[in-house]
């Protein structure tokens, strides 16, 4: 299973990339909404890291390796979450997340059906399907910063091990430390009954639309 690639894009394409690693080429697909972005990641030899997602694409005589490609792990999950819904495949995820996965997030979580049936093949019976399975499930993918650059490391902090998972969280999705840690103090503040990441993280995007 490749969990990683790392090497020089050496072709773009409405939907892909073709990355050079030590003189093999993989086609690896991403959406549009991280290709978008790709150019503020690639380092000043034209290279690139990507987390992957691996799959085999079955047809009736054969199977084929597929890789989709992400600047991060949390881009990765939300993208297994989407596909977790019936009827749509990577593939047809790869081609849905056009728009900034933030954005989706919180049309999701909002039960936006007219915003979600925008997507390419994503129709209002489609969108009716994803809200009744990601609704409430996806609210950390809102605090993705689309576009910004990667934050700081995580440093090992005297707090719960579950708080300390979500300051990690929040420096994946590109907050800054100070700013993350600000944010689970207000959570905290707010809520004081909380006793996981998953419940500090959909507290934090509570008040983060709320604001």
């Amino acid at each position: 299973m490749i969990a990683k690639i790392s090497g020089k894009i050496v072709e773009k394409t409405d939907y892909s990339l073709v990355i050079d690693v030590q003189g093999v080429c993989y086609e690896v697909l991403v959406p549009l909404a991280i290709l978008s972005r790709i150019d503020d990641h690639v380092d000043e030899k034209g290279c690139i890291q990507l987390i992957t997602y691996h799959y085999i694409q079955i047809s009736p005589s054969s199977g084929s390796p597929v890789l989709v490609g992400f600047l991060n792990e949390i881009e990765r999950d939300f993208f297994l979450q989407f596909i977790k819904v019936s009827g749509i495949g990577p593939r047809a995820a790869v081609k849905a997340l056009n728009k900034p996965i933030s954005e989706i997030s919180y049309a999701i979580d909002h039960g936006d059906h007219k915003y979600l049936k925008t997507l390419p093949g994503i129709g209002l019976q489609k969108a009716k399907e994803v809200v009744a399975k990601l609704q409430g499930k996806v609210g950390k993918y809102g605090l993705i910063q689309d576009g910004g650059v990667s934050g700081e490391k995580p440093v090992a902090l005297d707090v719960p091990a579950w708080q300390d998972e979500a300051l990690d969280v929040l420096l994946q999705l590109q907050y800054k430390k100070k700013e993350a840690m600000d944010m689970i103090q207000k959570a905290l503040k707010r809520t004081q009954d909380i006793q996981t990441t998953e419940e500090l993280l959909n507290e934090i995007y509570k008040q983060r639309i709320s604001d």
